[in-house]
């Protein structure tokens, strides 16, 4: 059951909404090139950077035109922390902890 956006989810949109805006300006790239390298309307382009919700897909799609698509997906390895891997040490299975 979905409710109200939590203020931090909010803020975090805004937030990279913002961040992806600068990088594509930094790229001297417009919204309508980026929607069609990545595959999107332009109007989901501008709701991303408006911090509207949208698909995990659409977004993952413009950060891999934007370039930093690995950088974003690296920021999510529990592995690469040290409270990760000491975790998962303890909780994930060997197969788990092996596919690093």
């Amino acid at each position: 059951m979905a409710g109200r956006t939590p203020a931090q989810v909010s803020r975090g949109l805004t937030t990279l909404g913002t961040h992806l805006r600068a990088w594509r300006l930094l790229n001297n790239l417009t919204q309508a090139l980026v929607a069609e390298r990545a595959g999107v309307s332009r109007p989901t382009v501008a709701a991303i950077e408006a911090g509207q919700s949208v698909s995990t897909e659409n977004l993952l799609r413009l950060l891999r035109v934007l370039g930093v698509l690995d950088q974003v997906v690296d920021a999510t390895d529990p592995l690469s922390t040290d409270v990760g891997r000491l975790r998962a040490d303890q909780r994930l299975p060997l197969r788990a902890r092996s596919a690093r």
